[in-house]
């Protein structure tokens, strides 16, 4: 006899897993692999000028150096021989939504991505497969000076020498094997300069989306606030299921002068066959504040750790994230922390929640330099596991090299109470709502700091509803 069973389902992704076939009469799809003669094609397609040719070709030879990391997840399954690195829709970026190519204008309809545009964004730029394919500004926004565009035309157009001092002097190419990957064959991404002093009062975002099978994306993202400047960037990522693998190897490199301000929200939802290997780094000067807001809710495996390096006097991070691990996924994410100088702050604040199997590994990093004198440090993660075949390990790493510093680290991993539902149930409450609201207040504290212009995507996230299955 079939016998209800209550559980907490898994992200809902039917929102994302629709796609549209490619064809060659629309899109320009490089063959499977990776050596000179792709490199140079990319480099070709793109217009590079010299330096980021040579650029590429260096970073191909260092690539092929490097060993896969042993330390996290099994990723021997990736074979980038047959990984496509560029996939091109035909068509002109646009700057006016109507035009567009009508499959991928569907799809980021579906996504809410015009919707949030005309809401509560200040500027939005769409990547579909290897291209942006539409970008826009809000004209208040350009009028203060603010310079939000894709990483092609700022790297040909007036601030290719702003880009050429900053590009992957963050994150070089020698930073790891994936690094250096992308340093190859990257294409795509955002370039933003904010002026001394200018406050954005409304939020920039960018949206990926890969829609290929069996194709890589590596957008480069390069955020530069200047002094006294203030700006909220907001990046979100998603991707049709496929049952062969796809990649993801971007770069985001920020830097936050004196006195400035930067949140960068991420909201990555991958496809359960998505390698996401993507790397992300901050360096903050004197008096400047650096916020990450991350959810991290897809992919079949995840090395993710956000890097901030406070290289001034009061300078201060914060990282918030939350992770789902559903069946069949390994998400290792965390955050590192670099202080570097004296008054210099740091909090960590992480939730993760595993269901059906998936594995989720909290790893962090907080390195105290002996320069950092009078640091203070938190970190705070936070486990919850709904049921006994789900797995979640905690990987702090602390460095302290300076006596005079505050430096705290704790850690909670645990299941859902059944003394905590039963008190529920007493009060009236149905077994599914209880373990519903469990989980909701687990994840509130975290889920609250995502943008409320995300509001429409994080009610798919994270809506973590209790549902019926039958034997």
């Amino acid at each position: 006899m079939a016998e209800e069973k209550t559980q907490v389902a898994d992200i809902n992704r039917s929102l994302y897993d629709f796609r549209y076939e490619e064809s060659e009469n629309d899109f320009l799809r490089l063959q499977q692999g990776l050596d000179k003669a792709i490199v140079e094609r990319i480099s070709a397609e793109k217009n590079d000028p010299a330096w980021m040719r040579e650029f590429r070709l260096k970073s191909l030879e260092i690539y092929n150096k490097m060993y896969i990391p042993e330390w996290g997840p099994d990723i021997s399954d990736l074979d980038i021989q047959k990984i496509v690195s560029y996939v091109k829709p035909k068509t002109e970026m646009a700057a006016k939504w109507e035009d567009v190519p009508k499959d991928i204008k569907e799809t980021f309809e579906k996504l809410g991505i015009p919707e949030a545009e005309r809401k509560s964004l200040a500027g939005v730029g769409a990547q579909y497969d290897s291209e942006l394919v539409y970008h826009n500004v809000k004209d208040e926004v350009s009028a203060q000076g603010v310079v939000y565009t894709d990483m092609e035309s700022a790297l040909t157009g007036e601030y290719s020498e702003m880009v050429k001092e900053y590009f992957m002097h963050l994150v070089p190419p020698t930073d790891h094997k994936f690094a250096a990957l992308h340093g190859a064959v990257w294409s795509g991404g955002s370039f933003v300069y904010v002026p001394k002093g200018v406050k954005v009062k409304i939020p920039l975002q960018s949206y990926f989306r890969l829609n290929a099978a069996g194709a890589g994306q590596y957008e480069h993202t390069l955020i530069i606030v200047d002094e006294g400047a203030d700006l909220h960037f907001i990046e979100g990522c998603s991707a049709p299921k496929y049952n062969v693998a796809n990649l993801h190897a971007g770069c985001v490199e920020l830097y936050v002068k004196k006195n400035a301000r930067l949140r960068y929200s991420t909201i990555e939802n991958w496809s359960k066959n998505m390698y996401n290997l993507n790397t992300k780094r901050a360096l903050v000067e004197e008096g400047g504040t650096m916020e990450w807001v991350s959810g991290s809710f897809g992919s079949h495996v995840s090395y993710l750790y956000p890097m901030t390096i406070l290289r001034g006097a009061h300078s201060r991070a914060e990282f918030t994230g939350i992770t789902f691990a559903g069946k069949g996924q390994n998400l290792d994410t965390g955050a590192k922390m670099v202080l570097a100088a004296p008054h210099t702050s740091c909090v960590i604040d992480t939730k993760s929640i595993s269901k059906d199997g998936g594995i989720s590994t909290y790893r962090s990093g907080v390195t105290v330099t002996k320069e950092a004198k009078h640091a203070k440090a938190s970190v705070n993660c936070q486990s919850l596991m709904l049921d006994s075949k789900s797995r979640s390990d905690t990987v702090p790493a602390m460095d302290i090299r300076c006596d005079d510093v505050d430096v705290g680290h704790e850690a909670k991993i645990g299941r859902i109470s059944d003394k905590a539902v039963f008190y529920l149930m007493s009060r009236g409450i149905s077994e599914n709502d209880a373990r519903a609201m469990i989980v909701s207040g687990f994840a509130n504290p975290v889920s609250k700091e995502l943008p409320l212009e995300y509001a429409v995507e994080m009610n798919n996230l994270i809506q973590l509803e209790m549902k019926g299955s039958v034997n």
